[in-house]
């Protein structure tokens, strides 16, 4: 069925307060937001509205058992200054892999689309234009169920929110390889973009920050073996001139859109892949061998970031000048170009917002 969106302007937008010279990012939104309301089966009340606080019942389902779920998207401008979207659809698929694992009601994929075609156009003038800048999209959802009692809800909220953004990780990323706290079993929501998987890893986190490191390397829930994803990326290694990363199988790792796309690169550059398990003794080994290039890491927020090292077990290992990696920065350099539409979409990963959405606004 078509859903009608109503669009109501903001009065005052707060685009002249924000320094685009200096993005930190997450701190700063855009002018409007996408809001629609699931209930009696279906979505209603499609609105786009000011950007705003929402009012909540102290009993709000989501805030006492977790059905919540997010994605990440960035939007940039092509060489026209036209807004343009990177695999759109491959994140509202992803959207959707979540709500059925956490039982909660599908986003159609048009009502997405025309929702992000037309909020994004509102707010093209958001879109930053400096070097490793971009507009980060977050759609999310949550149950709106007035109710105290654990059982699944039926009623739920869906937004998208924008905001100008910077780079997430300004220098070699510091991982601690974590094999005391568990991120995600088989059988378990590991590969759901859900708020509890982020809950959960929250004070490891703050204990490894205390540490000096930004980030945790995660091991697999039994074997406390086997590399699973890193809390902002998945995770890439190239041993002896192979690329490799965590296979998906097991349902504990994020199906990345940037991981899936530096594969893609990879492979049409003629690079020898392998989705499959590696350990962190197969790590360790290559490193004392010499075989270990590079360790990195794919997200929409990161994007391609290196890692300078990582600590293991009372151990801390250094990893090749940034300068070195010669694999890892071409992908990277090849990867951007793609996005921002200054290199051939040979792929086509990328999705212009219609002229029409916006050239009468």
């Amino acid at each position: 069925m078509g859903y009608k969106i109503t669009v109501e302007k903001t009065k005052a937008s707060r685009l002249s307060e924000i320094d685009f010279n200096h993005l930190p990012f997450g701190k700063y939104f855009s002018d409007h937001m996408f809001v629609a309301d699931y209930r009696d089966g279906d979505w209603h009340d499609c609105r786009i509205v000011p950007f705003g606080n929402f009012s909540m019942h102290p009993a709000l389902s989501s805030l006492h058992y977790g059905q919540a779920i997010f994605e990440g998207m960035k939007a940039e401008r092509d060489a026209d200054g036209n807004p343009i979207i990177f695999r759109p659809l491959k994140n509202v698929n992803r959207l959707n892999i979540s709500t059925e694992r956490m039982a909660m009601p599908e986003v159609p994929e048009e009502l997405f689309m025309n929702a992000l075609d037309k909020l994004v156009s509102l707010d093209k003038d958001w879109i930053p234009d400096a070097p490793h800048s971009a507009l980060y999209i977050r759609p999310h959802m949550y149950a709106t169920e007035e109710f105290v009692g654990i059982k699944p809800a039926e009623n739920f909220r869906f937004c998208i929110f924008t905001s100008p953004v910077g780079a997430y990780y300004s220098h070699p990323v510091k991982v601690f390889v974590q094999d005391k706290y568990v991120r995600a079993f088989p059988g378990g929501v590991g590969y759901a973009k859900c708020a509890g998987n982020y809950g959960a890893v929250m004070k490891p986190t703050r204990e490894v920050q205390k540490m000096g490191y930004d980030q945790i390397l995660w091991l697999d829930g039994i074997h406390h073996r086997y590399l699973q994803e890193i809390g902002t990326m998945n995770i890439f290694a190239i041993i002896d001139g192979v690329i490799i990363t965590p296979a998906l199988d097991q349902g504990t790792i994020l199906d990345g859109v940037t991981r899936d796309s530096m594969i893609r690169l990879a492979e049409n550059e003629g690079y020898v892949v392998q989705e499959r398990d590696i350990s962190i003794d197969e790590i360790i080994n290559a490193y004392h061998e010499g075989k270990l290039q590079d360790l990195f890491g794919t997200g929409t927020a990161a994007v391609v970031s290196h890692i300078g090292e990582f600590h293991y077990k009372g151990e801390n290992y250094e990893l090749p000048p940034v300068e070195e990696r010669e694999i890892s920065n071409k992908l990277k350099g090849r990867f951007i170009a793609i996005k921002s539409g200054k290199a051939e979409d040979v792929f086509g990963w990328l999705h212009t917002v219609p002229v029409s959405v916006y050239a009468h606004q």
